[in-house]
């Protein structure tokens, strides 16, 4: 059950737009942390790490609070899927197309997820049909997209980083799906299952084929490798969970919209990536067609 207006208007706007900024800035280094680690680690090496790390974390938090951190019931099947579909692969392609694909760029593509969400729910509910403000959303969404990929698919040249985050969106909006099927989900949980199931499969399976010298690199980025674990990855965990809790899915959505801006402007500074009117106009489109289909369906919800 969402909180009501007066829950969030008692906790302050205020600090909720501290925790959304935050929350979506720590995320947002995530792709910055990825694309420098990603020169000297593999990109299934760097999933092990994270959800490893990520799960670790994750787990000494609810051990602190008293609670239990071994799956019960039918938590087995789900977080194997979410470690699949939210973890495995969308952190693995992710890893692979900053090889070659600028970190706002990848940023902005990730964001199309609401947009394959939209979709998918039209085909899998009755309730969530695409009519009207929300389908011409959509629709602007993805014409957005077209505008960002479009020009890389004429030059037959960098297409394969875009379409491994198109394929990363996508995974990410099969999750979604999935986990509105859950009865009663506890997003704690799912969030420490998705990580440990990411992070503990793939850590066996790089070292059953490559062996140690998959990590051969992990002592010289030990620094860097702790900010993804802590600050990209358990802390904006723990944050949008808290977000969840006192203002409910509505506003944390926002995160969707926040992520790709704080992305595109930490490359700029970071990595001195360059954004070109073609970025900014794609970029523009997409988010706004999210917003505007994600607004069509509070209101029709209400």
């Amino acid at each position: 059950m969402s909180p009501s207006a007066d829950t969030v208007a008692r906790t302050g706007s205020a600090p909720l737009l501290g925790l959304l900024l935050l929350c979506s800035f720590l995320w947002a280094t995530a792709y910055l942390l990825m694309k420098v680690l990603g020169a000297d680690i593999a990109p299934m090496p760097l999933t092990a790490i994270r959800g490893v790390l990520g799960g670790g974390l994750l787990a000494l938090w609810l051990l602190a609070r008293g609670q239990g951190i071994l799956p019960r019931g039918r938590e087995w099947r789900d977080w194997i899927v979410l470690g699949i579909l939210q973890g495995i692969v969308p952190n693995t392609l992710t890893a692979y197309a900053l090889a070659d694909t600028e970190a706002g760029l990848a940023a902005l593509i990730a964001a199309s997820s609401p947009l394959m969400v939209a979709v998918l729910a039209h085909w899998l509910f009755a309730d969530q049909r695409l009519t009207g403000r929300r389908a011409g959303g959509v629709l602007a969404g993805f014409t957005g997209m077209a505008i960002l990929i479009g020009p890389a698919a004429f030059a037959g040249s960098g297409l394969l980083g875009p379409l491994a985050m198109l394929a990363t969106a996508a995974s990410y909006a099969f999750g979604v799906i999935y986990v509105r099927g859950i009865p009663a989900p506890q997003p704690v949980r799912l969030a420490l299952g998705q990580q440990v199931f990411s992070g503990l499969p793939t850590m066996i399976a790089v070292l059953a084929v490559t062996g140690p010298s998959a990590f051969a690199a992990v002592p010289a980025h030990g620094l860097e490798l702790v900010a993804f674990g802590v600050f990209s990855t358990a802390v904006p965990i723990a944050l949008y969970m808290q977000i969840l809790r006192l203002a409910g899915p509505t506003l944390g959505s926002m995160n969707a919209y926040l992520t790709p801006v704080w992305t595109v402007l930490l490359g700029v500074l970071v990595l001195h990536e360059t954004i070109g009117p073609r970025e900014i106009l794609g970029g523009l489109v997409v988010l706004g067609g999210i917003a505007v289909a994600s607004s069509a369906n509070r209101r029709r919800t209400a």
